[in-house]
């Protein structure tokens, strides 16, 4: 029966690599996600296998209520909503390893049977594990908008949240010196004090660093996976936690390079925290903004050779993405060159763009990352702004004073005309006002995305 674990075990490794590998591309995405799928199964088969004393019925219970949770939340959630939906079930991972670690600290302690590692690994899973948890609810209320977006701060806060993690690790440490049944009232602050750091940790954090945050919070909870493992003895829980961490590390780490700041200072910074008066800087000293009509829009697309769409998450709140494939076919029959401009950071989680526009099945060599696209807007006859506001900010590049300052963004007003679509005028989710909407070579198509799109591919067909 041990070798038959191992053997499981092993090829769900195998699986998980394999898995994690096809996810760096969309054109691959969705059979990695069913590779690592198939790991999972394999593990989950093999461990019932071995180890059997256990009741069916709750297992089958557990499974039969996951399952169709998980299928109806899949099935149902709006793209709007995905983000809060990775957020809630990695907070969910990492309640899971919390949990998990709790009551084998409870049954070591009781039976007295605790060493000093395993107490110190437990501790250790516990605060990683409900920062996540916790992190994570707070994440997922904030992109829900059940709390503020915006960074929620007041006096002294980087002084008491440093406290409180101090006062965390001095209950971790008494506990392991003293550990036993008589530690398990302080075992119940601890947790305590450890969700309320989660919760403390993400609440100044808004605006556009939330897909940052929601990584490293994914990184967090493989730390706690992985820590788990080693409690358990459990070398698949030890893989998978480490890929999850580090690939979460390693996004966490492209994403803050992406907006030209330092981790440290986006989980601290309080970004979108924004003095009375200084959105005025911004918003491009009182220019005028000039509206377009469909009909206007339409021309100016037929009579173009190069067309860059720029996605954001206006685009996934309308719902319009088919409409965007549309309307990209269009051109393309016309012989117009179309290309979509995705920023690392655009939505509200890390690829957000990247699986809206997959969900159309739009061509994924249309799709051109910041770096690869920024070069050719010169040349771009007609940007095609959808909602992505703050990645399109110029104060980004020459306004100091400016939240968004340093932030590497889509030159979209390097082009020689753009077009935006939004509702009105009202800032991007990190609050800032974009100059870009009163530069004389931009041109506002006002109303919902979804129907301006439908009503330009129809006015394409008169021009």
């Amino acid at each position: 029966m041990d070798m038959l674990l191992q053997v499981g075990y092993l090829i769900t490794a195998i699986l998980f690599i394999l898995g994690v590998m096809r996810l760096r591309s969309p054109a691959t995405a969705k059979s990695g996600n069913l590779v690592a799928a198939s790991g999972m199964a394999v593990a989950f088969i093999v461990t019932l296998i071995r180890y059997h004393s256990f009741s069916w019925l709750w297992i089958g219970l557990a499974l039969v209520l996951g399952a169709v949770a998980g299928g109806y939340a899949a099935r149902k959630v709006r793209m709007t909503a995905m983000p809060q939906m990775v957020a809630l079930f990695n907070g969910m991972g990492g309640g899971a390893a919390a949990l998990v670690s709790i009551g084998e600290l409870h049954s070591e302690w009781i039976h007295g049977v605790s060493s000093a590692a395993a107490s110190i690994t437990a501790l250790l899973t516990v605060l990683i594990g409900s920062i996540s948890f916790t992190g994570s609810l707070l994440a997922f209320s904030k992109l829900q908008e059940w709390v503020r977006g915006r960074p929620i701060t007041f006096p002294g806060q980087k002084i008491v949240n440093a406290v409180l993690l101090v006062i965390v690790l001095i209950f971790g440490v008494d506990m392991i010196v003293s550990g036993g049944i008589h530690a398990l009232p302080l075992l119940a602050l601890y947790i305590l004090l450890s969700a309320l750091t989660g919760l403390l940790l993400v609440l100044p954090i808004g605006g556009a660093d939330m897909p940052v945050v929601i990584s490293l919070l994914n990184a967090l909870t493989g730390l706690a996976a992985a820590a788990t493992g080693f409690l358990l003895s459990n070398n698949v829980l030890i893989i998978a936690g480490a890929l999850v961490g580090a690939s979460g590390t390693i996004l966490t780490q492209q994403m803050s390079r992406a907006m030209n700041r330092p981790i440290h200072n986006i989980v601290f910074g309080a970004f979108g925290q924004i003095a009375p008066g200084a959105a005025g800087v911004e918003a491009g000293g009182g220019g005028v903004v000039q509206s377009a009509t469909v009909d206007d829009v339409a021309t100016m697309l037929a009579y173009s050779r190069s067309v860059v769409i720029v996605p954001g998450y206006g685009l996934a709140v309308a719902r319009a993405q088919q409409e965007v494939r549309q309307l990209t076919e269009k051109l393309s029959e016309r012989g117009v060159t179309v290309r979509f401009g995705i920023h690392p950071v655009a939505g509200r989680m890390p690829g957000h763009m990247n699986v809206l526009l997959a969900e159309a099945e739009v061509p994924y060599d249309q799709l051109y990352e910041m770096d690869a696209i920024n070069p050719q807007f010169p040349q771009t006859d007609v940007v095609l702004v959808i909602g992505a506001n703050d990645v399109t900010n110029p104060a980004a590049r020459n306004q100091p004073s400016s939240p968004l300052y340093g932030m590497p963004i889509l030159n979209v007003d390097q082009a020689k005309r753009v077009v935006v679509l939004k509702r009105g005028m009202s800032p991007g989710f990190a609050g800032i006002d974009n100059p870009l909407y009163t530069n004389p070579k931009t041109s506002m198509l006002f109303g919902d995305a979804k129907a301006s799109l439908d009503h330009v591919i129809r006015a394409l067909d008169e021009v």
